[in-house]
């Protein structure tokens, strides 16, 4: 029996006596792209700071392909193929665009240190096969003309998806995406929702934070939905946009926002 790719049962955290995420459980299938939708602080973010152990729980368990992921440092949640992105953008300073993508790569260079530091044949060749895969992200995406420009300069909504790109060539197995198309135009996002496709139709699961109802209800498999960090709601995109909990919780924080 194939372990799922994501399993979170439990999981719980409170900040100073506030309750951010309150006994939440879920599956995500593996090879799936799930959406995790809500309103403004129901506690994305801050399941995404628990899986990934930014932040340590209070109570639950995280399992990654039935690996569990307690105590385990981002790096070694990396290693095991789990890979994240923020809700703002982060890149490097000082590096260009096609720089910050290759840092993904690293992970996967075979050739020692000895070896690319004398250049040799195989490390050259390494070297030009990840330009070859960051140059096609970069293409995929339109991002070709910002490749060698300094990454802090570009606008916001292009450092996140060079950030994408950057988790992409890590050859990551689950993909935890936060907000990837906030700062986009309309043509960006919609070479996101062509990207999320493809990228779930190659094998990689994708679990992914967004706002933008159009872009969730267009690539998702499932829908979890979050409220005052509680789960409220699972299902097709179609099912969850039905559901009368769901209506309410969003109905209500449109109600609280022109309360405040």
């Amino acid at each position: 029996m194939i372990a799922p790719a994501l399993e979170v049962t439990g999981l719980s955290k409170a900040f100073g006596g506030l309750t951010a995420i309150d006994d939440v459980s879920f599956v995500i299938p593996d090879g799936s792209l799930t959406a995790l939708i809500g309103p403004n602080g129901a506690g994305k973010t801050t399941l995404f700071n628990l899986v990934t152990n930014l932040f340590a729980p209070d109570a639950g368990r995280v399992r990654f392909r039935g690996n569990l992921l307690e105590g385990m440092s981002l790096g070694e949640i990396a290693k095991l193929g789990l890979l994240r992105t923020f809700q703002t953008a982060r890149v490097f300073p000082g590096m260009t665009a096609i720089e910050n993508v290759l840092v993904g790569a690293h992970c996967h260079i075979r050739s020692s240190a000895l070896a690319q530091m004398l250049w040799l044949s195989r490390s050259r060749r390494e070297e030009r096969a990840f330009a070859e895969k960051a140059d096609a992200l970069l293409d995929l995406l339109g991002l070709s003309l910002f490749r060698d420009r300094a990454a802090t300069s570009l606008p916001m909504g292009v450092q996140k998806l060079v950030e994408l790109c950057r988790a992409l060539i890590a050859q990551p197995r689950l993909l935890l995406l936060d907000e990837p198309a906030a700062g986009l135009n309309d043509a960006e996002t919609a070479a996101l929702a062509a990207l999320l496709r493809a990228v779930r139709d190659v094998g990689i699961t994708i679990l992914v934070v967004e706002h933008n109802m159009s872009l969730v209800m267009d690539v998702a498999d499932q829908v979890i939905v979050l409220d005052t960090g509680m789960l409220i709601a699972s299902g097709t995109p179609k099912a969850v946009q039905r559901d009368p909990r769901v209506i309410a919780a969003y109905l209500g924080a449109s109600d609280r926002n022109e309360d405040a």
